[in-house]
């Protein structure tokens, strides 16, 4: 028997059902489902250093488990000594099996490492069902110890669903098991 990713079961068998219950959905192929997972991390010492930008894409291809890929200024700024084309940070898109397999590791092991964790706000909701975090810390990973990195990085997290409304894309995101906050 093939692997299937834990969370990607979850889904199929229990939160889409429910998600068409819910919502009213005649067809159980109408109720929202996760697309993509965008994943970008900027390195400022990376103007100057680049073997710093080289440790970060490092150390996020750890937690992802794809290479990330340099992301490049567009224009330059002269109050931040950034340079048109020159290299500032990293970022991947995951999808597929590395998706689900990310998202269960976030939702269950990294995000509850957080400390003074009382749940993830609810207004990350971006008005059409897609959800977008900040990591401050990317050390509540376990794939990372704390003699293997030089300096802590935070990343932004997006989630991205096909969920036409916030409630939609929030019942799918809490079924799934996002821990957010109460009201």
């Amino acid at each position: 028997m093939a692997y299937r990713a834990r969370l990607k079961e979850l889904y199929a068998e229990k939160v889409r059902g429910q998600l068409a219950e819910q919502f009213g959905y005649t067809n159980i192929w109408e109720a929202p489902r996760v697309q993509k997972v965008c994943v970008s991390m900027g390195v400022s010492e990376a103007t100057t250093n680049f073997e710093t930008l080289e440790n970060a894409i490092s150390e996020l291809a750890l937690i992802l488990g794809q290479r990330p890929c340099i992301t490049r200024a567009k224009q330059s700024i002269s109050a931040y000594g950034v340079r048109a084309g020159q290299a500032i940070g990293c970022k991947a898109t995951l999808r597929g099996d590395r998706m689900w397999e990310f998202l269960d590791r976030l939702f269950n092991i990294a995000v509850p490492r957080i400390r003074d964790f009382r749940g993830l706000p609810r207004n990350g909701f971006d008005g059409r069902g897609n959800y977008s975090l900040g990591v401050n810390d990317h050390l509540i990973f376990p794939e990372l110890g704390y003699d293997d990195v030089e300096k802590t990085r935070g990343f932004s997290v997006t989630i991205v669903t096909t969920a036409q409304t916030d409630d939609e894309g929030m019942a799918l995101l809490e079924g799934l098991g996002l821990p957010l906050a109460g009201e």
